[in-house]
């Protein structure tokens, strides 16, 4: 693969998707132990057939962003917490949970050595940076691998929803989270299982679906790729509390963010029918940041929620806010930005 060039970069129309950079972080783990971590420029990775990721899907992944900012210097957005979300992912598939100190220090590596791919302050982009770990041994039955590589990568990216823009979604016939209360949903996640959803519901003219819990069906979990949230017509912010759901960075702190702004925030089962009666609502995430639902459709029956082509006041609110804290523009609340280069 060509290695991206910087001048064959347009800032401002980025889209959302790899580009091969310079360098990337590597480690591996061998012999019961994680060997020293470098940046390597090889962008290939190379795997025995029988690797075991392969077979038995043992991977985990994190998405963050780096931030330029006015002053040509570079926000990290609370990497602790990624560090910490990959380190439970591990744990979970029975993976070598790398040292969160090294993840973060490793991340900024990455930014550092990338630096002038990072997106110009006011271009709406940013440099998004992809940790994943796989089992590399060779598996035939099942069992967790003995050796294991992470990798660190990082490509600018725009906005993977452009602007505040009013997005439609529709509720998922799929139960997505047939692994609820496993605790797969809340550390990894399981994209694979919503692809042939999201897929038929682009089809369908939707920005993707929305997920009800998987025993009753009855309460609003997720979104395909991102988290919910709800203004109710009181004006409180409102957000499922599952354990079939992500653990999202950005709804933690949407919740401190809301807070702060006296919105009264609860995590809490809502029905799908209070979803259809809120105020505003909005999908949240790290790639998506905050996109507003425009419409719900169910059973073939549209909800509208605050406007199809408006954004309420209160998500361009939470969003500016957020988006001010990530690029320095804002204080936010101690530790939530690390400011490097």
């Amino acid at each position: 693969m060509m290695k991206q060039k910087i001048e064959d970069l347009d800032w401002n129309n980025l889209g959302f998707e790899y580009r091969d950079l310079p360098y990337r972080y590597e480690a591996k783990y061998k012999d019961g132990e994680w060997q020293e971590g470098k940046l390597v420029e090889d962008s290939t990775v190379t795997l025995s057939e029988g690797a075991e990721v392969l077979h038995y899907g043992q991977e985990i992944f994190e998405g963050l962003k780096a931030y330029r900012r006015k002053d040509g210097k570079i926000n990290l957005f609370r990497p602790d917490q990624n560090a910490h979300r990959f380190a439970l992912s591990a744990e979970r598939l029975a993976m070598p949970p790398y040292p969160e100190d090294k993840f973060v220090e490793a991340v900024k590596q990455v930014v550092l050595a990338n630096k002038e791919y990072v997106p110009p302050y006011d271009s709406g982009a940013t440099l998004y940076v992809r940790p994943f770990m796989i089992g590399t041994s060779q598996a035939l039955g099942v069992a967790a691998a003995t050796e294991y590589t992470l990798r660190i990568f990082a490509t600018p990216v725009g906005a993977y929803i452009k602007g505040l823009n009013p997005a439609a979604y529709k509720v998922s016939p799929y139960d997505r989270a047939a692994y609820a209360g496993t605790g797969q949903a809340k550390t990894s996640g399981n994209y694979a299982s919503s692809l042939l959803p999201s897929v038929e519901a682009h089809k369908e003219g939707f920005a993707d679906c929305l997920y009800l819990d998987p025993r009753e069906h009855k309460y609003v979990d997720e979104f395909g790729g991102a988290n919910f949230f709800g203004i109710t017509q009181e004006g409180q912010f409102v957000t499922p509390k599952s354990e079939s759901i992500l653990i999202s960075i950005t709804k933690k702190s949407l919740l401190e963010v809301a807070k702060r702004q006296g919105l009264n925030p609860v995590e809490r089962q809502i029905t799908l029918e209070e979803a259809f009666n809120m105020k505003e609502a909005g999908a949240m995430g790290t790639a998506a940041v905050i996109s507003p639902v425009g419409s719900i459709t169910y059973n073939d029956q549209k909800h509208v929620i605050y406007s199809e082509d408006k954004t309420g006041p209160v998500t361009t609110k939470l969003y500016n806010e957020l988006i001010a804290i990530q690029y320095g523009d804002k204080t936010g609340p101690e530790g939530w930005v690390q400011t490097i280069d």
